[in-house]
């Protein structure tokens, strides 16, 4: 904006205009009344100015909103970063599933390849029925939004809340199954697991905070280093089967599990599938995070899927087959994976592969939570938009990414980790449940959607039924877990997910309560206010009540300072300067014998709001701001507090004029207020 002001020269008759423009480095100006701030806003000096700069060293420099299309995702560093979850679950799904098998011994190993079958099954039914929904849903599909909009409001909720507590536990196992994969190779490192844990999980926030794309490009390396070193791992060692060198394994004898501890029936088959089933979560993330693919979206979405799952098929259906053919026996003290195990008896413990192996088995792990940080925070932004999550998971940071979101998904599963000692095996139970939830309704959304475009879609039928097998399976697998895993901690997750419904349903009735209040249909016209009763607590007689008391003059006749003491002596005393001052506003002393400010100096402001009958009550603090932060804690902030309680009561406004003690040019002239 720019003004013009006349001025007079120093001779008579010199007349000159002079052009302010206040906004000018900070602002652009689009149209006479449109500016746009530019990054020097952001520009702070002396201590902030530090902050500032180490803040865009760790996150880099702010991108303005017009380039979020510039950080989408190809094909290549979205598969990095949607697939990993799932391409990950390879490593340890095998050995969870063999885990719980060898609770009967070592003879029941033989049932790990058809289990690992039937997981392949569900995964290529549910593959595939994900490919309709990011056909239907180009701008992102996720089970909220799709049981939202075909089952209504509360099946869109109960997805939701399966899909944010399986997030968490998604950063949680897959940091925990990270660092197992490294004390396998660095047995040093198991007792300081929970602390190496917590500082990859902060990396990995620390990661997403630059933005989906940079994260992407950080995530990326591990991810096919990761499938280059298994798939070659999976080559080796079919080629010695199949010119029948496999070597010999021979466990520990301390681990002792020859006879086993429980009996093989039907529940132990299905607890084995359950936890084996961890292997299909994260499938879902691609069609979630369709938006952040560049054009066209939907179709690099549906070519991620598909290679994603490719690469899981392979890797997982090699390794329970590897597994089984050479005897490994999962570790009872988690110290040593089914895949460290497997790599040295293929290429040898310590050698160079091994360490190939297990590094970016490790690295791929724990940069596998990313998965997750890429899909909490846009859900939450969507709950938050629809009402049912506070407004604050909204805002984008400073690199487009939902910076809230990424904040509380960090220290949820860093509690987890802490919580769980950062064990896969006691995280495990807690898995996938939720996911299943949400599969199911969201294949059974999909359903719905057909259907109701029967008469313009004469393929609906088709699509329909695809759909119909995929919530159909995905139904019986969250059956099944529930029940398997319910004693081992799957009742935890079955708890949280209606009390995270009756939360977000109450955050919507909030919501919706403050907008009846605050929409006007229609804009009234102005009325003509009434000048306020003006209040300004007087503490001692300053330069800063003088500022607080020449403000106060300036917006109403009715002034009234007030000033509470604790004895007779100090009121006089009081009452005596301030006649002196000569302000023409009258001062009322409030003794308080049982020596506090607040209760007295609050139940007067009360008096008075209850007096004015409707009148606003204008409270006018002073208050002086010292130079350094640690200076604050050398005082009481009465102002503060006062503040604080003034918020709570209704037709009370709150002027606050601050004296800024090193502004000496301010401070040297006594009046008015900048």
């Amino acid at each position: 904006m720019t003004t013009r002001r006349v001025r007079t020269g120093s001779r008579p008759g010199d007349r000159y205009v002079r052009i302010f423009r206040p906004t000018a480095g900070k602002f652009e100006q689009d149209e006479e009344h449109h500016l746009i701030a530019t990054e020097a806003v952001f520009e702070r000096p002396g201590m902030s100015g530090h902050v500032e700069r180490l803040r865009r060293f760790m996150v880099g420099a702010r991108l303005p909103s017009a380039m979020e299309s510039h950080e989408r995702l190809g094909v290549v560093k979205g598969l990095a970063v949607f697939a990993s979850d799932n391409i990950s679950s390879s490593a340890y799904a095998t050995e969870e599933i063999m885990r719980v098998l060898v609770l009967a011994g070592a003879g029941a190993l033989m049932l790990t390849m058809p289990i690992t079958i039937a997981i392949v099954l569900v995964l290529i039914v549910v593959v595939t029925s994900y490919q309709q929904t990011i056909h239907a849903y180009p701008t992102g599909g996720g089970s909220y939004i799709v049981a939202s909009d075909n089952l209504g409001p509360l099946p869109g909720l109960v997805a939701a809340a399966s899909l944010l507590t399986d997030y968490v536990l998604t950063v949680a196992v897959s940091v925990a199954a990270g660092v197992a994969a490294l004390t396998s190779i660095f047995p040093v490192l198991f007792d300081e697991r929970v602390v190496v844990s917590l500082a990859f999980v902060l990396l990995i926030c620390l990661g997403n905070l630059r933005g989906i794309r940079e994260s992407g490009t950080i995530f990326a390396a591990p991810a096919y280093i990761y499938l280059f070193a298994i798939f070659g791992l999976l080559g080796y060692g079919m080629m010695r089967y199949v010119t029948g060198t496999l070597p010999d394994y021979v466990a520990p004898e301390e681990w002792g599990v020859s006879e086993g501890t429980s009996a093989l029936g039907l529940l132990l088959i299905l607890r084995a599938f359950s936890s084996g089933s961890v292997a299909l979560t994260g499938v879902e993330a691609v069609s979630n995070g369709v938006p952040a693919f560049s054009a066209p979206e939907s179709k690099h979405a549906q070519r991620v899927l598909i290679i994603m799952g490719a690469c899981f098929v392979t890797i997982f259906l090699g390794m329970s087959f590897l597994a089984g053919h050479v005897g490994i026996l999962p570790d009872p003290t988690e110290q040593k994976t089914v895949i460290s195990q497997l790599t040295s008896a293929l290429v040898g413990e310590g050698s160079p592969y091994h360490y190939l192996v297990q590094l970016s088995t490790a690295l791929l792990l724990i940069l596998a939570a990313n998965t997750a940080y890429a899909d909490f925070p846009r859900l939450s932004s969507i709950l938050a938009r629809d009402g049912y999550w506070p407004r604050q998971f909204q805002y984008r940071g400073d690199r487009l990414a939902f910076t809230t979101g990424i904040f509380v998904l960090t220290i949820l599963a860093s509690l987890l980790l802490v919580v769980f000692q950062a064990s896969v095996t006691n995280l495990i139970p807690l898995y996938t449940v939720g996911v299943f939830i949400a599969f199911t309704l969201s294949q059974s959304g999909m359903v719905r959607h057909w259907w109701k475009l029967r008469e313009s879609d004469r393929g609906w039928w088709r699509r329909a039924s695809f759909n119909t097998v995929g919530a159909l399976a995905t139904g019986v697998v969250a059956v099944v877990v529930g029940v398997a895993k319910f004693a081992l901690g799957a009742w935890v997750v079955l708890i949280l997910v209606p009390v995270l419904m009756a939360l977000m349903m109450a955050i919507h009735r909030h919501y919706l309560g403050v907008r009846s209040v605050l929409t006007m249909d229609e804009v009234p016209p102005m009325p003509k206010a009434e000048a306020p009763q003006v209040i300004v607590p007087i503490s001692r007689l300053d330069r800063a009540a003088y500022r607080a008391v020449t403000f106060a003059r300036s917006i109403s006749p009715a002034v009234m300072a007030v000033h509470v003491s604790e004895n007779t002596t100090e009121a006089e005393a009081t009452y005596r300067a301030w006649e002196e001052w000569d302000t023409g506003v009258e001062l009322v002393i409030v003794e308080s014998p049982y020596r506090s400010l607040l209760p007295p100096l609050l139940a007067y402001i009360d008096a008075m709001r209850a007096s004015e009958a409707g009148r606003p009550v204008v409270v006018v603090v002073a208050e002086f701001v010292p130079r350094y932060f640690w200076q604050n804690f050398l005082h009481n902030q009465a102002a503060l507090r006062l503040k604080v309680h003034l918020l709570s009561r209704p037709n009370v406004i709150v002027a606050n004029v601050p004296s800024h003690l090193w502004d000496a040019a301010a401070a040297k002239e006594g009046t008015g207020v900048r």
